[in-house]
Formats: C-alpha cells, sequence, structure tokens
C-alpha cells in the first residue's frame, strides 16, 4: 500500500518487505554496491555503485559518462562526490570514490552493470 499512502499527506512511507529486498540485493550484487532498490514491483532497480581504481582498472574512473557503455536500459542519474550531488550529464568526469547512482530498466542487464563496477586484476 506504500504507492496509495505516498501522495496523500504522508511526505513518505516505509515499507519493510521494500526495505528488506534492498538490503538483499546489496549483499548479493557483485562489485562495491553499497545500496539497491527495487522498482516498479522488481521490474528495474536503483542502484548505487562506487568507482574504484584508475583508467587502466576500472571500466568508470576516468572516464565521462559518454564514454561509458552502459548496457542497454540502464542510465546513470547522478553521481554523488563527497557531499556533492552532480546531476549526471555527458560531460561528467567519474572518479575514484564517486559513489554513481544507476537506474536499470531491464533486469537481465544487472550482471553488466555490476561488471563495470568490478576492477581489475591490475589495480591490486
Amino acid at each position: 500500500y506504500v504507492d496509495l499512502v505516498q501522495g496523500g499527506e504522508i511526505d513518505i512511507a516505509i515499507s519493510p518487505q521494500q526495505a528488506t529486498i534492498g538490503s538483499l540485493l546489496t549483499h548479493v550484487r557483485r562489485g562495491d554496491i553499497v545500496n539497491v532498490h527495487s522498482l516498479r514491483r522488481g521490474a528495474a532497480e536503483a542502484i548505487e555503485a562506487i568507482a574504484h581504481g584508475d583508467k587502466q582498472s576500472s571500466r568508470v574512473v576516468g572516464r565521462t559518462i559518454s564514454e561509458i557503455h552502459l548496457p542497454e536500459g540502464t542510465t546513470i542519474g547522478a553521481i554523488v562526490r563527497g557531499k556533492e550531488v552532480i546531476i549526471a550529464h555527458g560531460d561528467v568526469l567519474v572518479e575514484s570514490g564517486d559513489h554513481v547512482i544507476l537506474f536499470v530498466i531491464d533486469k537481465r542487464r544487472i550482471r553488466d552493470v555490476e561488471r563495470l563496477f568490478q576492477v581489475g586484476l591490475t589495480f591490486f
């Protein structure tokens, strides 16, 4: 009933079921995934991933958003760098330690997104 409650006089409604699902998904995702939220009744996901490495060991660090080969149905919504929130544009450069907020509408592409945020062996 969360969808029905929000939009009325209540500012935000918390669903224990959705919170539990998000916590579980965070633990089963690969890469440095810190938050996962199930959207559209599980058909899509919002993912917060931390970018690590450098341009040689990472597929995202040291690249602009337009240079990142995102899986089909995936978009980057924002980057959180320290206390600053940067709205995603094609010319925004991803730095190591950035928290990247992604929206994945095709759950079959989740593994591809996870691979983007895994660093190569040269990083270690």
